[in-house]
Order: C-alpha cells, then sequence, then structure tokens
C-alpha cells in the first residue's frame, strides 16, 4: 500500500534549513513510492490572531482548510521548524492553535477530563532546528520542543510519534554536519514510505 504523506515546514521564512531537511525527506520517501503533499509556512495567508475556542471563533480560511484536509488525508506526517525562545515559531503555533479544533482532531467527552483522539491511525516524524545543542536542551532545559510537540500536540490528538528530532547547533554547525543531517533526513524519508 501507498503511503501518504504530508510534509509541513512550520518556518515563516522561505529557503531555510528547515525546508532543506523537509526537501531530503521529500527525495527519500519519493525514492519508496510515497504519495506526498506539502505546504510551507512562508506560503501560507490566514490571520494568525487567535482569541480562543468557542463559538464566535472565526471560520478558518482556505490555507488552514487545505492545512487540515492535507493532515486528514496522510497516513504520516512531517514537521519541521525552528526553535525559537524554546518552541515552534508563533505562526506555526498559530497553525495549531486555530486548525487543530475540537471534532476534527479531538472531541471533549460532556463530562469528566476524558477526549476522543479522532486524528488516530497516523504516525509523525518532526525535526526540529535549533541553536541549542539538543544535549543542552535536554540537561538544561528538558526539551520542552520537543517534549510539548510529542504530547501535548500529536499524541493528544491520536497521532503516534515516530522520530522526533533537534538538529542543531546550526549556528555552529560546518557544511559537513549538515550534509549528514540531510542524509538523516532522506534516510527516514525512506523509512517513513
Amino acid at each position: 500500500m501507498t503511503r501518504r504523506i504530508f510534509i509541513w515546514v512550520a518556518n515563516p521564512k522561505p529557503g531555510s534549513l528547515c525546508a532543506a531537511l523537509a526537501d531530503a525527506y521529500q527525495s527519500g520517501a519519493a525514492q519508496r513510492g510515497a504519495e506526498m503533499r506539502r505546504m510551507d509556512l512562508s506560503d501560507m495567508q490566514f490571520d494568525p490572531h487567535f482569541e480562543g475556542y468557542g463559538p464566535d471563533a472565526p471560520a478558518l480560511e482556505p490555507d488552514l482548510l487545505a492545512w487540515q484536509d492535507n493532515v486528514a488525508w496522510a497516513d504520516h506526517v512531517l514537521i519541521v521548524h525552528p526553535y525559537w525562545w524554546g518552541a515552534m515559531p508563533t505562526t506555526a503555533k498559530a497553525v495549531l492553535d486555530r486548525a487543530l479544533t475540537s471534532g476534527f482532531a479531538y472531541k471533549y467527552h460532556r463530562r469528566g477530563m476524558k477526549w476522543d483522539k479522532l486524528l488516530t491511525g497516523r504516525t509523525a516524524d518532526a525535526f526540529i532546528t535549533s541553536d541549542t545543542p539538543p544535549l543542552l536542551d535536554t540537561l538544561l532545559y528538558r526539551s520542552p520542543g520537543r517534549r510539548v510537540l510529542r504530547n501535548q500536540v500529536l499524541k493528544f490528538c491520536g497521532i503516534k510519534p515516530r522520530k522526533i528530532l533537534q538538529f542543531g547547533s546550526v549556528k555552529l554547525a560546518d557544511p559537513e554536519k549538515i550534509k549528514g543531517w540531510l542524509n538523516r533526513a532522506e534516510t527516514l524519508g525512506r523509512s517513513a514510505a
């Protein structure tokens, strides 16, 4: 069966290392015949202002509806984003805030704290680029970016995390190091397919 993979480059800057990692992953998955869709945050148009959930929440713009459609279509998702102040960029987080809605990604039960995970049956990989070395991020800060994405986003919605990798330090990486990261991304793309 052909795997359906949705790649989301959640970096507001086009032509970034995040995009290059996504390109390498996409190349690896294509080698195995995966069917793919891709969206780059830098091309998405939507209002990132968000005042919360409820009946008065604004309707989703076409790019957010397309993002939802791609997640629903996919068997597997790749999210690639930079690590800014311990988290993904604000505009990337705004996509999650606005598009991972009740009735699409989850549904709370009427009573108690339980919920239905509406995106089960999917897996995900994530690449996070950072100037903070991953080991230092783990030892000093307990990996907040990786932990939040794995637990409070993916698992909360029923998506099973496969690989959540942090590549860094980007500012200290020489071309050989970056080439190694791109090769690893391509290998993971092949295995995802």
